[in-house]
């Protein structure tokens, strides 16, 4: 699906829904300020300077532009008929003391929230946008992540060490997309071949992807606010295999090691995989072969029934958690939709559980016990993290609510085209191609997903986060 944005532009309706976004910070229930002592503290920490010193590896970040808070660092090389994958993680566990004001902060957060007027950070961003990122041309101290990869993409070995490291490039999305169509040189040169080669081992694994468009508030340079839509570009998807590749590594670290906490996803039951075969028969896109992940991948994108199958096969993608575990190794440690047993351990400075999860694997990996600090609090974090996915979870309907709302403000009177994406009972699930607008409406008798129809827009609230449309 190619990108859509559709923006709101600069009227009374921009300044009501400014005024909406505002209110919805204060509402998530989620601490915007950080405390004084939090601050102090967090302005005061230094990490270790590790022994190990990989500054000469020319590592380099990638994400979307404009990104401060750096997770994560790469560096690729061919190694013999192989490669060699460097992924360097910031070093948050250095930087937070167990115990401590930023510590306990960090527990109340759970994780960074976006909001399209700001991020609600986990940390105070003296540490997640400057210290502890993985800024280019600076220092850092960091957790480096070292696989050694065979000519198919299968990972032979991997360690965890405590390094300092110097990235050298702040490489976005876009931009690196394009240089790599044009076959350019650079940091990212080899990551569309590692990249398809572990999305081989994930087909071979019985893995699979939703990748369902992204729906993005973004706010422009002028003010304005707009909502973005898209799929994912190739080279996010070839990035995301690095860090599914490190999760399963860190997986098998704590496991190795009797305690840790995994992120898990239940294996979708008959009754499920059986509605899904029904619906996608109904939309003409039938799954006769091959498994659910095999059918997802080969989908065409340009196909406008794509969306509709996606929005079905979402209910095979639900019931997901983390279980936690300290001396008896877990029977069901595996994540369906990857195909193996996973953990999360590549975004310290977003995530929570993501500290817990590297201090045990560097542990581990070291053959020494996890940290006493780590292994007293682990039975508390998947509540802390369900919570904080909720409030995120909120924050993100809310926001897309509003603006869809602002953007249809002008147009109440109006009648439009709208495909049908999923029926709920009389309702259904619409998509607006322009302005980019996801709803439920009610539909002509008769219709179905796939179906364009006409509706007219009757009402849009925008601090209420409303529409409503009449056939």
């Amino acid at each position: 699906m190619p990108q859509r944005r559709s923006h709101v532009a600069p009227s009374a309706a921009q300044t009501e829904l400014a005024t909406a976004l505002a209110a919805l910070r204060e509402s998530t229930e989620a601490p915007v300020d950080f405390p004084e002592d939090v601050i102090a503290e967090a302005e005061a920490s230094t990490a270790t300077v590790p022994e190990l010193d990989l500054r000469h590896i020319p590592f380099a970040t990638l994400d979307p532009e404009g990104s401060r808070d750096l997770d994560q660092a790469f560096h690729l090389e061919r190694d013999g008929s192989g490669y060699t994958v460097r992924y360097a993680i910031a070093d948050v566990p250095g930087f937070v003391v167990p115990g401590g004001a930023v510590d306990a902060e960090a527990r109340r957060r759970g994780q960074t929230l976006y909001a399209a007027d700001g991020s609600i950070p986990l940390h105070p961003r003296v540490l997640s946008e400057d210290r502890a990122s993985l800024l280019a041309d600076v220092d850092r101290p960091a957790l480096v992540w070292t696989f050694t990869l065979d000519s198919a993409g299968v990972v032979s070995t991997f360690r965890l060490e405590r390094a300092s490291i110097r990235s050298r490039a702040q490489l976005d999305y876009a931009t690196t997309q394009m240089s790599l169509d044009r076959g350019e040189d650079g940091p990212a040169a080899l990551l569309p071949e590692i990249g398809a080669l572990r999305m081989e081992q994930e087909r071979l694994r019985g893995g699979a992807s939703l990748n369902l468009p992204a729906e993005e508030v973004v706010r422009a340079h002028d003010g304005t606010y707009a909502i973005e839509r898209r799929s994912p570009l190739p080279v996010e998807e070839w990035n995301a295999q690095l860090s599914l590749m490190t999760g399963m590594a860190a997986a098998t670290l704590m496991l190795d090691a009797g305690v840790g906490i995994l992120r898990t996803m239940p294996e979708p039951d008959d009754a499920a995989f059986e509605t899904f075969r029904h619906q996608t028969e109904a939309l003409g896109r039938a799954w006769t072969t091959g498994t659910y992940g095999e059918y997802l991948r080969n989908l065409d994108r340009a196909d406008p029934m794509t969306l509709p199958v996606l929005e079905a096969a979402s209910s095979l993608f639900r019931g997901a958690g983390y279980l936690v575990f300290d001396g008896e190794t877990p029977k069901d440690a595996v994540q369906a939709a990857i195909a193996a047993p996973y953990a999360h351990a590549t975004a310290p400075l977003r995530r929570l559980v993501d500290r817990w999860a590297l201090a045990i694997c560097l542990a581990a990996s070291n053959g020494t016990p996890a940290p006493e600090w780590a292994r007293a609090s682990l039975a508390e974090l998947p509540a802390l993290m369900q919570e904080s996915g909720q409030r995120a979870s909120r924050l993100n309907a809310a926001t897309i609510n509003s603006v869809e709302a602002a953007l249809l403000t002008p147009l109440v009177g109006s009648t439009m085209e709208a495909t049908v994406i999923e029926l709920r009972g009389e309702r259904a699930a619409i998509q607006l191609a322009d302005p980019a607008v996801t709803a439920t409406a009610p539909l002509p008798v008769g219709a179905k997903p796939g179906d364009v129809v006409r509706l007219r827009v009757a009402r849009a609230d925008i601090a209420k986060g409303e529409v409503e449309f009449a056939i």
